[in-house]
């Protein structure tokens, strides 16, 4: 997560939707620069806890952006990543288990191969299902993102490709597919949102 003082901006960084690429080229920028088990602070702790302490000591309440990558799309780059071999000998590792199986272990009670691999809604939201973020893009809406970026910042961002999943066949049967969009409904609901919107959803207010 980054914090922008001049900007008036806070990144939320969700896994799995060009985060590395995104924090590299705007880390320079920022005041303030969570890493380590803050980088992918929810913006729900943001909203509870952080966003009243930077108002109350800065008088600096941020406008929030994040990015949101279609589910599916998502649980693929996760299962590519994890199939990595520097990885191969982890329970993490999803070296010889197919697709359907590393999301049927995702969305169980208890995943174990895929433990960690959250929900994208549960990163964007507070626990009352509200989505606090001003701007909220598309994965696919690079330029759209750009264009934003280098609005804000007056000057030009490049993103340089890092921590990418390597590519792999990811083949995902019907019945599981139902499974997953059943158990994850609220994220494939919110990113339908982001593309009924054009690519940016811009509908929160603040209170």
């Amino acid at each position: 997560m980054l914090v922008f003082y001049k900007q008036k901006l806070a990144y939320f960084a969700v896994p799995k939707t060009g985060t590395q690429a995104l924090t590299g080229a705007l880390r320079k920028h920022a005041d303030i620069a969570f890493g380590k088990r803050y980088k992918h602070m929810t913006v729900g702790k943001f909203h509870k806890g952080l966003a009243p302490a930077l108002e109350s000591s800065f008088r600096l309440r941020p406008e929030r952006f994040a990015v949101m990558r279609e589910p599916l799309d998502q649980l693929r780059s996760w299962y590519n990543f994890r199939k990595r071999d520097k990885i191969r000998n982890s329970v993490h590792s999803t070296v010889g288990i197919s697709f359907d199986e590393f999301v049927l272990d995702v969305i169980s009670d208890k995943p174990l191969v895929g433990r960690g691999v959250g929900s994208q809604f549960n990163c964007l939201s507070t626990r009352s299902g509200k989505v606090p973020v001003h701007h909220l893009f598309a994965y696919e809406s690079q330029s759209l993102l750009l264009d934003f970026l280098e609005e804000r910042f007056e000057t030009e961002i490049t993103l340089q490709a890092r921590n990418v999943s390597p590519k792999g066949d990811a083949e995902l049967s019907s019945e599981v597919e139902a499974k997953l969009r059943a158990a994850r409904s609220r994220d494939f609901d919110l990113y339908a949102r982001i593309q009924d919107a054009g690519g940016i959803l811009r509908d929160y207010t603040e209170d």
